[in-house]
């Protein structure tokens, strides 16, 4: 019986083709936008995830003070109010894994007669296990480089291949301002920070060459700024608090003074960016079903056009035996069908459209399961909805009336 109702849904379907095809448009439209809208915010969540992952997990960033000349005050990292003694106590705290205290600048680097702007980064042997930073070749360099400050370097991938190429940079020797400069090992590639810096672009080398023979520091045991890595995630505030605490306390400030440092939670803004792109993407998809809801509208108005078109055949049907209930569900069948198949190109629709866009314009894309399921749904219910009234309508109808309809 069932299979009987779905080919005369079916024929009745092909008797009209274009009608058939412009009443699922409206579905095929909204479903393609649908998955393409949430496959672009999917992949600006997982862009950020990605950024979160390169950074380390648990960190914070400790900046040293701002400074106040003529009235005129500046940001913060611009006063030397941290120093490597800090970094050692702060290290000592039970809700801290480590603390990698960094002087920061930008030097040329050469090697041979090829040279190369770079960030150089003066850094403790921590640094690797705060940023969560592996070698790809080589060795890091020790406590024992830092106590001399010797003149070694870890390059980042951007480096290593604008410099060498295909060459093995390891034991080779570059210059920096003017200095040799071993280099000991490769990093890993990182990509892009959160404000679309390259992090392959970096040149570590410890921190006491940096401050002794590179760019040279008036207050040699003060840093700009430190990396600390918690524990875990559930000691973040725990850490936050514990570090806040012990730098008032070292620096000797009053209890309504404020702070002459700042500590940044990384996974806060994290967060903050994660959940921004969520807000997105939900927004994306909210806006794309719109037409999935057109769409709705379309096959009610089709199907009820239908109803109008083929009240003499309900007639007929009724008048040999048909119920209620069996032209209700043939009309109810032909708007899920009409929905399925809208579905069904739909997906396709938006699935190719992501990879076009993906492709030409180098945006990430990412298409799941889950938003093909959500958007299929969606759309099946909307059919089903919005062709009930439809149904309901030729269902009620009166077999004399019917007959009689010209």
């Amino acid at each position: 019986m069932f299979l009987n109702m779905l080919r005369e849904a079916w024929r009745a379907m092909a008797a009209n083709k274009l009608r058939t095809f412009l009443t699922m448009l409206g579905l095929v439209i909204g479903v393609g936008a649908v998955v393409l809208m949430l496959a672009i915010g999917q992949g600006a969540q997982t862009l950020v995830k990605e950024a979160v992952a390169t950074m380390g997990s648990n960190l914070f960033i400790v900046l040293s003070g701002g400074t106040t000349t003529g009235g005129a005050r500046s940001g913060s990292g611009t006063a030397p109010t941290l120093t490597l003694q800090d970094a050692r106590a702060i290290a000592e705290l039970s809700p801290v894994a480590a603390v990698a205290p960094t002087h920061s600048g930008n030097a040329q680097v050469v090697y041979g007669g090829v040279n190369w702007r770079s960030q150089v980064i003066g850094v403790t042997p921590s640094y690797l296990e705060v940023r969560e930073w592996r070698l790809v070749r080589g060795q890091p360099f020790t406590d024992t480089d830092m106590r001399a400050a010797t003149r070694v370097a870890l390059i980042g991938q951007t480096v290593a291949r604008e410099l060498f190429g295909d060459e093995d940079p390891v034991d080779k020797t570059v210059r920096i301002a003017n200095s040799p400069y071993l280099v000991m090992g490769v990093l890993s590639p990182k990509g892009q920070s959160f404000d679309g810096r390259d992090q392959d672009d970096t040149v570590l080398v410890p921190l006491s060459t940096a401050q002794r023979k590179l760019y040279g520091s008036p207050f040699p045991d003060t840093v700009r700024f430190m990396m600390v890595k918690a524990v875990s995630e559930s000691a973040m505030d725990r850490a936050e608090q514990a570090i806040t605490q012990l730098l008032r306390e070292r620096h000797r400030i009053q209890a309504d003074a404020p702070n002459d440092f700042t500590v940044r939670n990384l996974s806060a803004v994290a967060d903050v960016q994660a959940e921004t792109t969520r807000v997105m993407s939900i927004m994306l998809g909210a806006v794309a079903s719109i037409s999935l809801v057109v769409g709705g509208i379309g096959i009610m108005n089709i199907m009820l056009v239908s109803v109008t078109e083929r009240t003499r055949e309900i007639g007929i049907r009724m008048a040999i035996g048909a119920r209620q209930r069996d032209i209700l569900w043939q009309f109810l069948l032909e708007s899920v069908i009409v929905s399925v198949v809208g579905c069904l190109i739909g997906i396709a629709l938006g699935v190719a459209s992501a990879y076009l866009v993906s492709q030409t314009t180098g945006m990430m894309v990412v298409v799941t399961g889950t938003a093909i399921l959500l958007a299929f749904a969606v759309a099946s219910t909307v059919g089903v909805f919005f062709g009930f009234y439809p149904a309901r309508k030729a269902a009620a109808l009166k077999p004399i009336e019917a007959l009689r309809y010209q």
